[in-house]
């Protein structure tokens, strides 16, 4: 039976030499979910502004949620709401799938030279996509309403990293798991469902009692949604310490995920 490394530097090397595979499954899968229809591409827009305003008029209007006191501007609102929900909407696209990545694609498993390890990457480069297609939007709203972005944006993509790394780590472990346990899939749905209202997208953590902030700050989520806003919308610069800690933290995840995949992919082709 073939032996699977688990070290970290298999982990990198799979991802660099399977590059150009990942790039080509990428592109397949995000022309594929939108071949047939009429307007194609122009969906992945659609879908966030038509959240965006969902939301906006649900927590603004409805419920007369402010994110600052002393601002009662609803389009404030909706672009701190659409940060939130670009960083959960990426997370939970991909650990949704996660469960079914090996059971859609059984006839991968057959194939032993096909490096079955770069199914999360390729679901995790189609999330991307679409995130980059929202913030997009997000983009085209700030600079249409508020000028010129905060110059921290450039920071956008190191706070984004920890959450690149715990997604990927926990889809390794899901999609091992969604093979031997079958009702994980039905299991995760709710666990997401449950993580969006635990997260602080609808809500500021200041608003909560304080002795209910520091259980909301256990969600993993938390300190990257927070720290996606400072970055984008409040011109704040995130604590280096704080945040080399949580990447490190983060790259732990990942490659424990990727040792148990590598650890209990050989059963795969029993199980299916």
């Amino acid at each position: 039976m073939q032996n699977f490394s688990i070290s970290p530097k298999a982990m990198l090397a799979s991802l660099w030499r399977n590059r150009t595979l990942i790039a080509s499954l990428v592109k397949r899968e995000v022309i594929g979910r939108y071949r047939g229809s009429v307007l194609g591409l122009f969906w992945s827009f659609f879908n966030p502004l038509l959240m965006l305003v969902v939301y906006t008029f649900v927590f603004s209007v409805v419920f007369k949620a402010r994110w600052n006191a002393g601002s009662d501007s609803k389009l404030e609102f909706a672009l701190v709401l659409f940060a939130g929900l670009l960083v959960f909407n990426l997370f939970s696209e991909c650990v949704n799938r996660a469960p079914l990545l090996i059971l859609s694609n059984v006839n991968y498993v057959k194939k032993v030279v096909f490096p079955l390890e770069i199914l999360p990457w390729v679901a995790l480069g189609s999330a991307l996509f679409h995130s980059a297609i929202s913030f997009s939007v997000w983009l085209a709203f700030y600079l249409i309403f508020f000028g010129a972005p905060q110059p921290t944006m450039l920071l956008l993509p190191l706070v984004l990293l920890p959450l690149l790394l715990l997604t990927i780590g926990l889809s390794w472990i899901l999609a091992s798991l969604g093979v031997y346990l079958r009702d994980v899939s039905q299991l995760i749905g709710l666990v997401t469902t449950t993580l969006m209202f635990l997260s602080p997208i609808f809500y500021p953590l200041s608003s909560l009692p304080k002795e209910y902030q520091p259980l909301l700050q256990l969600n993993p989520l938390t300190p990257i949604i927070e720290q996606v806003r400072d970055v984008l919308i409040w011109g704040q610069v995130p604590d280096a310490a704080g945040l080399c800690v949580f990447i490190l933290a983060t790259a732990l995840i990942a490659w424990l995920g990727f040792a148990w995949f590598q650890k209990t992919r050989k059963g795969f082709a029993d199980v299916l």
